[in-house]
């Protein structure tokens, strides 16, 4: 064990001012909160979800989306009152240690890098489809070299890249909730009402009964997976707190209207069992009610939400990197800011460039890696992120645990967007996600996600109290080091 942290400096949210450039507006921050969630895993990976749940698939994502939801409010209360680039990981450093924000934060930033592979590849694939006299290798390469130079200049850039995209993600689900509710009713040409045929039909709401429900949880909740960023860019606003109260208050609610608004709409239009893994619910609806070349306007939509998951991820991942640099948890060349400043001065700056080619030259790797030994290699490493997503989630809700008392003695005024009923929903959120964590290991599917996550985990950890040691050890022997 290692010994206990240092007593904690003050909370003060000025102490955590960076030199990153103050580019994005209010309706990026909105649009990213609603629109950097929706994405592939939706359009196309609920289909895996409905056929497992049924019709009860509706209540897989309500209590997916609810565990989303609380982490999201705890992690909008930290934002909110302490804003910084790197989010959760400064939080959990400042609640539980500097292991622990080294440890979350190395963890996120390989999880991103690694993620924005299997989006570009996808995407490629999607590309080729429409051009294929065109390799995917050229279509991965022409994406990260567009998204690089986007996420290398100012940083409105991403933003209004990331608004257009959730613009068309937001419409497009929108116009599908429409279309879906008039032909449940009849009122789109040639359609009869529908009632509630498809909800109790075929084996009823619940036709693989409760355990169906727990598997379509363990499809469907790393489909809520990228609302994070918002609170990692509300650091690039003018005013953090505000921004982010305001993108957590409206986004969560929202998405959750957006998904389970969805599943309702397709498990009551056609019957579950005419859905099929792999293939999108989304086209079998459209296609339902007549809507002509439906195949090639979800393509459309969701080579969309590929491309904005690669630049969101791209993004988060250079400013996560670029805050452990800040700490001193990753190498201060990091630090250099396009405006010429460096983390550590406080001079005005702008976009950190290292940070950004640091993340996209490892995305490079990995998207090489996918590209040569998808079922090997790349394998393992997609294993070993598999679940990094619910074990960030659970030190955000340790902090929160931490922090809000720290914060109420001695800050309270920076609590603008509070936890509900805290801490008891702290604890059933930490229950929960403990919970699911617990339900994979039972499922031969996910279980090798969790074992391989856990040894990263492991490894991360292990480094990170190697170097906890280190310190301590050259502060009561300053020789120690030198000596070596």
């Amino acid at each position: 064990m290692h010994e206990a942290p240092p007593t904690p400096s003050p909370i003060s949210p000025a102490a955590l001012a960076e030199p990153l450039s103050h580019g994005l507006k209010q309706r990026h921050l909105t649009m990213l909160g609603l629109g950097g969630v929706i994405g592939a895993g939706l359009f196309v990976g609920s289909g895996a979800g409905i056929a497992v749940a049924g019709p009860a698939i509706v209540v897989s994502y309500l209590i997916a989306g609810a565990l989303a939801m609380l982490v999201m409010r705890m992690l909008g209360e930290m934002s909110a009152a302490m804003p910084a680039s790197g989010s959760f990981s400064v939080h959990a450093e400042r609640a539980l240690g500097r292991w622990a924000g080294f440890s979350v934060g190395w963890l996120y930033w390989f999880l991103l890098v690694v993620v924005l592979a299997v989006e570009a590849t996808a995407a490629a694939q999607i590309a080729h489809g429409w051009v294929p006299g065109v390799e995917p290798w050229a279509w991965v390469l022409l994406f990260m070299v567009v998204f690089t130079v986007a996420n290398l200049t100012a940083v409105k850039n991403f933003g209004e890249f990331e608004f257009w995209f959730a613009s068309l993600k937001v419409g497009a689900i929108v116009v599908f909730l429409v279309l879906g509710g008039l032909a449940v009713f009849g009122l789109l040409p040639d359609t009869d009402p529908v009632g509630m045929t498809n909800l109790t039909g075929e084996g009823g709401f619940l036709p693989n009964g409760w355990s169906g429900v727990v598997s379509g949880v363990l499809t469907v909740v790393f489909a809520f997976g990228g609302l994070e960023v918002v609170t990692i860019a509300a650091a690039e606003t003018d005013d953090p707190a505000r921004a982010v109260g305001r993108a957590v208050r409206s986004a969560v609610v929202r998405i959750l209207f957006f998904y389970v608004g969805s599943m309702l709409v397709i498990v009551t239009v056609l019957p579950w069992t005419a859905q099929q893994a792999g293939l999108s619910p989304y086209v079998k609806v459209l296609d339902a009610i007549g809507v002509p070349s439906a195949g090639q306007i979800m393509n459309i939509v969701v080579f969309v939400a590929l491309l904005s998951a690669l630049n969101a991820n791209l993004y988060g991942s250079s400013r996560m990197i670029f805050s452990l640099a800040e700490r001193g948890e990753a190498p201060r060349g990091l630090l250099k800011v396009s405006g010429g400043g460096e983390g550590s001065s406080g001079q005005p700056g702008g976009v950190p460039r290292r940070a950004v080619l640091a993340s996209v030259a490892f995305g490079f790797v990995s998207v090489l890696l996918n590209l040569l030994w998808p079922d090997t290699v790349f394998l393992y490493m997609l294993n070993s992120v598999g679940a990094v997503l619910l074990f960030v989630w659970t030190l955000i809700a340790a902090s929160q645990l931490r922090l809000r008392a720290r914060l109420e003695q001695e800050a309270p005024d920076a609590l603008a967007l509070r936890m509900w009923w805290f801490p008891y929903l702290t604890w059933v959120t930490l229950a929960g996600l403990l919970g699911v964590l617990l339900l994979m290991l039972t499922d031969d599917a996910a279980r090798p996600q969790v074992l391989w996550s856990a040894g990263a985990a492991a490894l991360v950890l292990l480094v990170a109290v190697g170097r906890e040691w280190r310190e301590r050890r050259a502060r009561r022997d300053p020789s120690a080091l030198t000596d070596r």
